[in-house]
């Protein structure tokens, strides 16, 4: 006789039909999240747990305990301070990725931040981490290449690939399956920094309370998730955001407004030098501009700085002319 295999159990949780379905509990999240990490689960079987998900749509709790069990297997090693979180997974479409200039301006200014991401999972995009070049930087490899970044210029990046090599392959089964799994969505809520302050972006803005209420499941103290361009957290200059917030624990949210009445016209070609020649103060790109200027704001707001829309972004724009061009060459 045939055993049966210790995680078909959470797979039939998730499969058993329209009235027979339901969500994983916390605890048992936490379980079979565990057993994909540690390679216990066949290929078959982690195909259909994750459709079987997403079809079901991902739950917070759900959510809240594939955290735990990431954390608990590769958190150890980690031992850095930052002011930020910044998770980057969906990758730019039409508009270049200015909020890396966001960042950059930040780090040149005293903030340390980390950015975790990944790549290559969906065709025609930009991602975050091949732009790096561009400013002398290179992904990290290990916590200890992070350290060594956020002392040097305030600023570092790291691969899920090299954090958590198993989510990484399972990211880029997006091709494969045809979909994104929830484990995109895990990936952005994992903060693994731990820093005081966490960003996030969605596409979807149902997938916005999802993230919030994981966050808040997390014990996340500041939180922010920017239904952004792209589904980056980015601001669009031009289009009112949503805004949602877990402050001190507690979930508020509210519209960021446009800065711009206008619509812009989405650009034929991205050239990735652009990026370095508004950096640089080389050219002028009005849209790239107000789109850092906006995000900075709202990041501003997010780090703990005091004021209504008009004194932030005021705030950014001091930071933004002021910012330390030589530090990224």
């Amino acid at each position: 006789m045939i055993e049966e295999h210790k995680f078909a159990p959470f797979v039939r949780i998730l499969g058993k039909g329209k009235t027979g379905t339901r969500s994983l509990t916390r605890e048992e999240a936490a379980e079979a999240m565990g057993m994909i990490l540690d390679g216990l689960v066949r290929p078959e079987q982690l195909g259909a747990f994750l459709m079987l998900l997403r079809v079901k749509e991902e739950a917070p709790e759900e959510l809240a305990g594939f955290a735990d069990a990431v954390r608990a297997r590769y958190a150890a090693d980690r031992q850095v301070q930052t002011d930020l979180d910044w998770s980057t997974y969906a990758g730019k479409k039409n508009r270049h990725p200015w909020y890396l200039l966001v960042v950059l301006c930040l780090a040149s200014h005293g903030y340390k931040i980390f950015m975790h991401g990944a790549k290559g999972h969906t065709p025609g995009r930009i991602y975050l981490e091949d732009m790096l070049y561009l400013f002398n930087l290179k992904p990290c490899d290990d916590w200890a290449g992070v350290e060594s970044e956020l002392s040097r210029v305030g600023f570092a990046y790291m691969s899920i690939d090299r954090f958590c090599p198993p989510l990484g392959e399972i990211i880029q089964l997006r091709p494969i399956l045809g979909l994104r799994s929830p484990v995109h969505t895990l990936c952005r809520m994992l903060n693994p920094s731990d820093a005081a302050n966490s960003i996030d972006g969605v596409f979807h803005p149902a997938y916005g309370p999802m993230h919030q209420q994981t966050a808040q499941l997390l014990g996340e103290q500041r939180n922010l998730t920017v239904k952004g361009d792209g589904g980056e957290a980015e601001i669009r200059p031009d289009a009112e955001c949503l805004l949602q917030w877990v402050e001190n624990g507690e979930l508020t949210e509210y519209e960021w407004q446009r800065i711009v009445a206008k619509r812009f016209v989405k650009e034929d070609k991205l050239d990735p030098q652009t990026l370095l020649a508004v950096w640089q103060g080389d050219t002028h790109h009005e849209y790239g501009e107000k789109a850092i200027l906006s995000t900075m704001a709202v990041v501003l707001r997010l780090l703990g700085e005091a004021g209504e829309v008009d004194t932030l972004l005021a705030r950014a724009e001091a930071l933004w002319q002021t910012r330390k061009v030589d530090l990224f060459r």
